[in-house]
C-alpha cells in the first residue's frame, strides 16, 4: 500500500507558502500484529498546527524537516491485526497530512456512525469542542446573568463557547469578520450579540454591546481585539486564553515593554484572572462530562455546529493558510477520501 503524504520541507517565514511543503509518495510497512491500515476520510487543520511548524519554544515538540504534517484524522480501517479494530471500523487518529496510514490499534478510538457523523469527532464532539467546554467551564465559570464575549466566535472552539454559556445562562457576545459571520451568530448560533472586529466602528460597538461590562473572556484571537477588550473587563473578570490567532505568522517579536505593563495593571486594578491552557490538561477532569453533555446538546440542537469542507489532500496547504486568515467559516475539514456514510 502507498500513501500519499505531505511533508514539512521548510519552516514558514510569516504565511506558509507553497515551498514549506513537500508532497510525496512512500511504500507503508506491512501490518504487525496489533497494527491498523487506515484510510483517512477527514483531516482536521487547526492553528496550532502552525506553532508545530516552527522551532520556537512551545508547549508541543515542533515537527521535524521531512516529517509529515501533524493533524487529527477520521480513518476507516482497511486492514486489521488487532481483532478490537475490525476491518470497515471508522477510527478517530493522529495519521497527519497524508491518504493512509500504519497505526497502533491502541492509538485509534473507534467512532460510531450512527450516533453522530463522524466529522464530527474532529469538531464540536473532539478537541475543538472539548476545548470550549473545558475552558469556559473550568476557567471563565460563566454564572447566569453574566456577559461572556469570544473572539473568532464563528470557528468551532468559538460558536460552542458562546452556546455553552447561554446554556449556563449567561448572555454571549460574539466577535467574528464581516456581516455575514455576524449574522450567523445571531440568527444560526443563537448569540444575543454579534460585532464585527473589521468595522471602524468596533470600539464603540463593543463598549455599546456590553452596558455592564464583561465578566468572561474567552481569548481565542490577541492583536487589536484584545485591546479594545480589557478596558470593558469587569473586576474579577476571567480570561481563559486559548489562542492567539492574530499573531501566529508574525515575523517580528511583539513589542511588549508599554503594552505589558498597561496590562499588568489592568490585572492588578481589576483583580483578573487570566489562564492560558491546553484542553487536554482538563481530559481527566471534564472527558465524561465532555462526552455525556456535549453529545446530549448536540442530538437535541442545543449546541449547533457548521463545518468548512475542502475536497483533496492536495488542498490543504492553500486551506490552511486561509484558515490563520480567518477564511473559514466553522470547524475547517479536508475531505481526503470517500466517506460511505453520508
Amino acid at each position: 500500500m502507498r500513501t500519499t503524504q505531505i511533508r514539512l520541507a521548510a519552516r514558514p517565514e510569516g504565511e506558509p507558502e507553497d515551498g514549506c511543503f513537500e508532497t510525496v509518495q512512500v511504500e507503508l510497512p506491512d501490518l504487525r500484529d496489533g497494527e491498523v491500515l487506515l484510510r483517512v476520510v477527514y483531516l482536521s487543520l487547526d492553528p496550532y498546527v502552525r506553532g508545530r511548524m516552527s522551532s520556537a519554544r512551545s508547549y508541543a515538540a515542533p515537527m521535524e524537516l521531512g516529517d509529515v504534517v501533524v493533524g487529527g484524522t477520521v480513518c476507516q480501517v482497511v486492514a486489521s491485526r488487532a481483532p478490537e479494530v475490525p476491518e470497515g471500523a471508522f477510527v478517530l487518529s493522529y495519521s497527519g497530512w497524508q491518504t493512509h496510514a500504519v497505526a497502533p490499534a491502541r492509538a485509534v478510538r473507534r467512532l460510531d456512525p450512527a450516533a453522530a457523523p463522524v466529522s464530527t469527532a474532529l469538531g464540536v464532539l473532539g478537541m475543538p469542542g472539548f476545548t470550549a467546554y473545558a475552558g469556559l467551564l473550568e476557567i471563565g465559570r460563566p454564572q447566569p446573568g453574566e456577559t461572556v464575549v469570544v473572539a473568532a466566535a464563528t470557528g468551532p472552539v468559538g460558536s460552542a463557547v458562546g452556546q455553552i454559556a447561554r446554556l449556563k445562562g449567561a448572555r454571549a457576545v460574539g466577535i467574528a469578520g464581516g456581516p455575514v459571520k455576524c449574522r450567523a451568530l445571531l440568527d444560526e448560533f443563537g448569540f444575543d450579540a454579534a460585532l464585527d472586529h473589521r468595522s471602524p466602528r468596533f470600539v464603540a460597538d463593543l463598549k455599546a454591546a456590553v452596558p455592564n461590562g464583561i465578566d468572561v473572556y474567552f481569548e481565542n484571537v490577541g492583536g487589536p481585539v484584545l485591546s479594545a477588550v480589557v478596558p470593558r473587563l469587569n473586576t474579577y473578570a476571567r480570561v481563559p486564553v486559548c489562542g492567539l490567532i492574530a499573531q501566529y505568522n508574525g515575523t517580528a517579536p511583539v513589542p511588549t515593554s508599554d503594552r505589558l505593563a498597561w496590562f499588568l495593571s489592568q490585572v492588578l486594578t481589576r483583580s483578573l484572572t487570566v489562564r492560558g491552557f491546553i484542553q487536554d490538561e482538563f481530559t481527566r477532569s471534564h472527558g465524561r462530562d465532555f462526552v455525556r453533555d456535549m453529545t446530549g446538546w448536540v442530538r437535541d440542537g442545543s449546541v449547533r455546529y457548521r463545518e468548512d469542507v475542502v475536497q483533496g489532500l492536495e488542498r490543504a496547504p492553500e486551506a490552511f493558510r486561509g484558515l490563520l486568515r480567518g477564511a473559514n467559516f466553522g470547524k475547517l475539514l479536508v475531505q481526503v477520501g470517500e466517506d460511505p456514510t453520508r
